[in-house]
């Protein structure tokens, strides 16, 4: 009878060469907090029927469990079956849960009833959270794209992956720009453990890729409420830096009009929060100048701040070139630096 086999339970590694949908069947509060990137929810229980098995489980034991999850799934099978049914245009699906235990188990065998071949993850999202960290602990070919606040660092770091540079955008897969104002206008952050989970693949990527640099922006260990991993971030810190430099009033520009259209009420919100470290008389210039909305003057007031703590960083670094970008789109700057020979581009 179809369905009655047994489903394979296969090691990360080897799941991650094969091809179909990753379905991961735990709660949306477990899959918010952070998952493996591409897989999309297909919850066994919900977060009150989660927490409500845990606690017979806790309580009454393994078997009253196991009967209270059959209670509360049964009536949601036929629901289930629809959502997994579209995924056979995708292939066979991976499907995993926290520990590799019942609730991927049983999406499996459902899975199974109608025809489809699934896969399980050995070990459950725990297994993929090991293999994550691990990825931290490898040596990474790192190059560090530095320069002051405004010389335009993200935007050439993606022109150069659009010509094909491994580049891993740590600002982005953070949804931050870095400083206090960095969430303006931005979706929300993901958590660090999925931040983590997003810096893996994108590394494994550039690894599978054969890249032989890999290049990231210079940053401080917290991207907003994200994370850097201290493994990774201790790479960084001895990694080899290219400090882009611009003019002044380009770097004011730039910052115009990333941030001039989010409006006074929050730019002045910002502005408070650093108040301390401005001193009295740059947190006056700066909210005077937004209520005006001059916009440039109030960058101007931030940038000396800005400035004193990258150069403080800075100087840290063990290996540091410069180049002077002033004039240059992000397209025309990549190509200098590729003409100058400051960044390779794999043929």
């Amino acid at each position: 009878m179809s369905g009655m086999g047994e489903t394979r339970s296969i090691e990360i590694q080897q799941l991650r060469e094969l091809k179909g949908p990753l379905v991961d069947v735990r709660s949306p509060s477990e899959f918010a907090k952070g998952h493996w990137p591409g897989a999309i929810n297909l919850p066994l229980f919900n977060d009150e029927e989660r927490a409500e098995v845990g606690t017979a489980y806790k309580q009454q034991g393994r078997l009253p469990a196991i009967h209270l999850g059959l209670e509360l799934t049964g009536p949601k099978l036929s629901s289930l079956a629809q959502q997994l049914e579209p995924l056979r245009q995708l292939g066979d699906p991976r499907i995993y849960c926290w520990r590799g235990g019942m609730r991927s188990a049983s999406i499996a065998w459902l899975a199974q009833q109608i025809d489809l071949t699934p896969r399980l993850l050995q070990g459950g999202y725990k297994s993929y959270r090991r293999w994550t960290q691990n990825r931290f602990e490898q040596a990474w070919p790192l190059r560090i794209m530095g320069g002051r606040t405004g010389t335009g660092k993200t935007d050439v770091l993606l022109a150069m992956a659009a010509r094909g540079a491994a580049v891993v955008d740590l600002e982005g897969l953070a949804n931050h720009r870095g400083s206090t104002f960095g969430g303006l206008g931005l979706p929300d952050q993901p958590s660090t453990e999925h931040y983590e989970n997003k810096l893996a693949e994108a590394l494994d990527q550039h690894q599978r890729n054969r890249a032989t640099a890999i290049w990231v922006e210079a940053e401080s260990i917290q991207v907003g409420r994200c994370r850097i991993p201290k493994a990774l971030f201790d790479q960084m810190q001895q990694a080899p830096v290219l400090e882009i430099q611009r003019d002044l009033n380009e770097r004011v520009d730039q910052l115009v009009q990333v941030y001039g259209h989010q409006g006074g009420a929050a730019l002045a919100e910002a502005t408070q929060r650093i108040s301390r470290r401005l001193g009295p008389q740059r947190t006056k210039e700066a909210l005077e100048a937004i209520a005006r909305e001059d916009w440039a003057n109030a960058c101007r007031a931030t940038l000396d701040y800005y400035d004193r703590c990258y150069d403080h960083e800075l100087e840290r670094s063990p290996k540091r070139n410069n180049i002077d970008l002033s004039g240059l789109s992000a397209a025309e700057a990549t190509q200098t630096l590729i003409e100058r020979r400051f960044v390779e581009i794999p043929d």
